[in-house]
């Protein structure tokens, strides 16, 4: 069964016209990319972090941790908040937290006062990821048409536009405290604007009979939840690693390296501006089958290869691989029948998120016994595992 596509009870009449929905959906655009181009800093300054704090991979790997153990403590409050505040405010209060959060990330006396600090930018940034999840759900509901890989692609060009200014920023000498307080202070400034023009929904709790508050997943969810945290558990090996990788392993200047992680984004993006046409045309279960099966093939070749050029092109094809699985996956949740948009959002991403728990000690732990390029095969392997169970997600009208 699906979720009936009629216009939420919650949502006034008066604010489902088309320029109403026209200024939401350009607002959680937005909003995606600002997501983005944070997450794209921090991705690209993971090497400034381990330098300023003096850090082999194994610490670092607890910070990127401490990171992931608040985003998934979050996820069990999300919906209850997003049900209480609303999206756009519950957004805004995460936005605020999360740019103070990594603005000040290399202004600690030391790890003991990062760690904390980390928790708290985890448990925002998945706030924030579920207030505008639940907001593109609804805006797709409404529209009626596909507009969720859109959105992602915003995403995706924001960690592509965030780590693309970061280097080209340090290749201008800009120091990297700077360049996080700039680039904090822009996002939050941005998000407060742009956030005016969501929608006014989610404020008044869950439709009829649904629970607004976290589900526990099971059965549907759970599927779809366990294949998320190996799509998840893939993404992030890329956001967290990808960038030591090309200037540990491979030999490459922090300024250069960070373009790997723009390449993997572009192609990201790109791929996801391009996936609500497929979607409209084609299986999930086999967009999910053949993205899994490039992302795992194209990131086995670069890691045999160690070679500059194999890595960018791999590096493309795996963010290629990688773009349909959070919007194929975030709204099947949502058509389960019985949960709320935020709740069953926030149940699938505890699950997902799960793995940016277990991936960083998992990396730490591989790549301190052998090597960084041995600890990178997890992303092989959970790529491979999202192909081998794309046949589980409920198609569309089932």
């Amino acid at each position: 069964m699906t979720r009936s596509p009629d216009t939420p009870a919650l949502v006034p009449a008066g604010l489902r016209g088309p320029a109403v929905l026209a200024r939401a959906r350009w607002a959680t655009r937005l909003l995606f990319m600002a997501l983005g181009v944070l997450g794209g800093a921090w991705g690209a300054h993971i090497p400034s972090v381990k330098a300023r704090y003096a850090i082999g991979e194994a610490t670092l790997s607890m910070v990127l941790l401490a990171a992931a153990i608040g985003a998934v403590l979050s996820l069990f409050f999300a919906g209850r908040i997003v049900g209480w505040l609303g999206a756009r405010k519950a957004a805004m209060l995460a936005a605020g937290v999360m740019s103070v959060m990594l603005g000040s990330v290399l202004e600690y006396p030391g790890v003991a006062a990062l760690l904390p600090a980390m928790l708290l930018f985890g448990a925002s940034m998945s706030l924030f990821d579920v207030a505008i999840n639940t907001e593109g759900s609804e805006l797709e509901s409404l529209s009626d048409r596909p507009i969720m890989s859109n959105l992602h692609g915003m995403f995706s060009v924001g960690g592509m536009t965030g780590a693309a200014l970061v280097s080209v920023m340090l290749g201008a000498g800009v120091a990297p405290r700077l360049q996080l307080f700039g680039l904090c202070a822009g996002i939050a400034i941005i998000v407060f604007i742009a956030a005016r023009g969501m929608l006014e929904t989610h404020a008044t709790g869950g439709e009829a009979g649904e629970q607004a508050h976290f589900a526990w997943p099971r059965g549907t969810l759970l599927i779809i939840g366990l294949l998320i945290f190996a799509g998840l558990t893939a993404e992030g090996v890329m956001y967290d690693w990808c960038v030591l990788y090309l200037k540990q392993e491979v030999g490459m200047p922090q300024a250069q390296a960070a373009l790997g992680y723009s390449i993997f984004s572009a192609a990201m993006a790109l791929s996801r501006f391009g996936g609500d046409f497929l979607r409209s045309r084609y299986s999930e279960q086999a967009l999910l089958r053949l993205g899994g099966s490039l992302a795992a093939v194209a990131m086995a070749l670069v890691l045999l290869s160690a070679n500059a050029w194999v890595a960018w092109i791999g590096f493309a094809l795996v963010g290629a691989g990688l773009a349909p699985v959070a919007p194929i996956l975030f709204n099947a949740a949502t058509r389960v029948p019985g949960v709320s948009r935020a709740a069953a959002i926030a149940s699938v991403t505890s699950i997902g998120y799960s793995g940016f728990m277990v991936g960083p000690p998992l990396i730490g732990s591989i790549a301190t016994a052998t090597s960084l390029t041995m600890a990178l095969g997890v992303l092989v392997l959970a790529s491979a595992l999202l192909a081998c169970g794309a046949h589980r997600v409920p198609q569309r009208g089932d």
